[in-house]
């Protein structure tokens, strides 16, 4: 215990040097925000590898285009035609399709640069890892691993609807009413028990070491050739140019020739577009997942031998043939059968039975049949590859990537996507399942588009491992000796003017800083505006002083901050592709995809929030203390002299 002198001697130095404390306490949280920050943006560095293992160019332009096909053209959108027929956009689907085929193409070209920018073949999770930091990549990753999951379940619930139809409906008659009706909406009418048998089967499939070739990737193209042609053609032959000019009195005669007029959908206002322009703005965020495999394009288009002239135009073609595919199947639905009698989770093969070509309708029923299975199971591989390279980076349990060597598969990362996918098949309805999948598209849609504008901006970056060593060794004497007074950069000394007229012609640290503040106030903004016209339109656009002088306000902020990004300097670095019109084309980009988000329901956006709320939380209490690169960069960060001293001294003062 201390004695009455030394305590008052104690109290002393405590108030004398009070100041200089507080100074060094302060200067040690700081230093401490720093770097957790610096954890946050952490890249991952690449392997340097040997001329050996680089791809050499052997695909033609053709050969790229007929891969992007077989990748992107999924028969699950002809599920999805039907649903968004009844109860969005009715014929007015078509142009649906047009919105959504011209936004994909866009982002084909986001696609494109961002991965031109990683010199190896990966995924977009790996790509935002190289370039944009740890934090980033989890976000991408965990939304792409919800869009996975989401694709599994809505696959295996069309399988389940076709099954059922092509046997009479049995299935659904005998299990109809097994929920209460007060049950959230969110919930399917019935637990659907062939949709979980099929998410364990293609399980099972995969812990056995089924993969995907060659020849089963060439028959599945085939086949969906084959039932696009005959589906096209057999609307030109048994469709009926009246079902797109429906009137009340049409919906009239169908209720009253129908034993079950719950089974007829909404009619809407009638005509070519019965639920307006609102219903093909919905209808056009709904599908946008279809076009989700072009990210396949981006590594494959490397192994051509130009590959700047050769992704682009591939890019566009595989936009135009896979609009042209649904759009045809979508216009024959839709004149062989009022939108409103369609059914909406089996479409073709009851349209088929409408026009009395039923034995037509069990061919197409079983085509589809095997052509949902193999996308399953190119999306249960994707699923799996994807957790296993998370987990192996330790951004994720990494129990999840032990690779068993007996059958050499990630069992643990399989069993888990299997219970994921086979809860939500079991459980949601198949209609909410695909507007959230479609809200996780668009959502990894965004943060590629944000990624290539602010990249653009950026100093040269090195990817290597050994180049970031080497730097690191080179900065060591700076950072090691004397401090001396920093010298500011060129510009600082009025940081208003170098928004508007910076002094150097090429990227520098404060530029890219710069552009990613502006960056950012810009999602704000326009999520703002994009709210303002989801939510109330009329109000906007009929002169309301208050709506009105809001949305032009935020319009001239918008157009202001693009502006200030417009000026900054842009890499010159080349890259094998570039995007056109820079800012103005991201800017435009990030907000129709984000006006497109708007267009689900609440109760999606809250769905999607819960998930992102458990990844957040499953990143900062594992992953951020057990990621991979921390392991790689073990060295606590260096400290001048005086720095030192002063941190020595805080612990003590402390």
């Amino acid at each position: 215990m201390l004695t009455h002198a030394a305590l008052c001697v104690y109290l002393t130095d405590v108030l004398l040097s009070k100041g200089g404390a507080s100074s060094t306490l302060s200067r040690m949280l700081g230093q401490r925000v720093r770097q957790f920050g610096e954890k946050l943006v952490r890249r991952r560095p690449l392997e340097p590898r040997n001329e050996s293992e680089i791809p050499t160019p052997h695909l033609n332009s053709f050969s790229l285009v007929v891969f992007g096909v077989n990748r992107t053209l999924r028969v699950g959108v002809y599920i999805l035609a039907g649903s968004v027929a009844v109860y969005v956009a009715g014929p007015g689907i078509i142009v649906s399709l047009v919105v959504a085929g011209l936004f994909a193409l866009l982002s084909g070209f986001y696609f494109a640069e961002f991965g031109a920018r990683v010199p190896c073949c990966g995924s977009v999770y790996l790509f935002s890892y190289v370039t944009m930091g740890q934090l980033y990549a989890f976000i991408t990753g965990w939304t792409l691993i919800l869009h996975f999951v989401l694709a599994t379940a809505y696959l295996t619930r069309a399988w389940s609807y076709t099954f059922d139809s092509l046997i009479g409906n049995h299935i659904s008659q005998k299990l109809e009413g097994t929920f209460s009706e007060h049950m959230p909406s969110f919930l399917a009418p019935y637990p659907d028990f062939v949709a979980l048998a099929l998410v364990l089967l293609m399980a099972g499939l995969l812990i056995l070491g089924v993969h995907d070739s060659a020849l089963v990737s060439k028959v599945s193209t085939g086949v969906n050739v084959l039932l696009l042609s005959f589906m096209i053609l057999s609307g030109f032959i048994k469709g009926d140019l009246h079902n797109w000019q429906l009137t009340e009195q049409d919906y009239k005669l169908a209720a009253s020739g129908s034993n079950d007029t719950s089974s007829l959908g909404p009619l809407g206002s009638g005509g070519f577009v019965p639920f307006g322009f609102e219903g093909i703005l919905r209808g056009a965020a709904m599908p946008f997942y279809s076009y989700f495999g072009l990210n396949a394009i981006i590594t494959t288009g490397r192994e051509t031998p130009n590959p700047q002239r050769s992704i682009p135009w591939s890019i566009g073609i595989i936009i135009s043939i896979c609009f042209l595919a649904y759009s045809g199947v979508s216009a024959a639905l839709t004149l062989m059968v009022p939108y409103y009698q369609m059914h909406p989770y089996s479409p073709l093969p009851q349209a088929f039975h409408h026009v009395g070509w039923a034995p037509a309708g069990y061919f197409v029923a079983v085509v589809i049949l095997c052509a949902l299975f193999y996308s399953l199971l190119l999306v249960k591989l994707s699923m799996s590859r994807l957790i296993c390279a998370m987990a192996e980076d330790g951004l994720l349990f990494r129990g999840l990537g032990k690779i068993y060597a007996r059958r050499g598969t990630p069992i643990v990362a399989i069993l888990v996507s299997a219970t994921l996918s086979g809860i939500t098949a079991l459980l949601f309805e198949i209609f909410r399942v695909v507007e959230l999948m479609s809200v996780g598209a668009l959502f990894v849609y965004f943060l590629v588009t944000f990624s290539v504008l602010v990249l653009r901006y950026q100093p040269d970056q090195s990817f290597s491992k050994k180049e970031k060593v080497e730097e690191e060794i080179e900065m060591e004497p700076i950072v090691e000796g004397n401090p001396s007074p920093s010298v500011p950069e060129a510009g600082t000394s009025n940081p208003l003017k170098s928004l508007w007229d910076p002094v150097s012609t090429i990227p520098t640290l404060k530029s890219g800083q710069i552009v990613y503040g502006c960056a950012f106030l810009l999602v704000l903004l326009l999520t703002i505006l994009s709210l303002l016209l989801a939510l109330w339109p009329s109000q906007v656009f009929s002169g309301d002083p208050g709506f009105t002088a809001g949305a032009v306000l935020l319009l001239l902020l918008i157009a202001g901050i693009t502006a200030i990004i417009w000026r900054q300097p842009q890499n010159p670095s080349p890259l094998p592709f570039r995007v056109p019109a820079l800012p103005v084309l991201p800017v435009l980009s990030i907000f129709v995809n984000v006006y497109l988000m708007m267009q689900m329901y609440s109760v999606t956006w809250a769905q999607f929030g819960i998930w992102n709320i458990v990844g957040l939380a499953t990143y900062f209490e594992y992953g951020i203390r057990h990621s991979l690169e921390l392991k790689r960069d073990p060295q606590p960060p260096t400290f001048t002299s005086q720095t030192q001293d002063e941190h020595t001294l805080g612990a003590e003062s402390s």
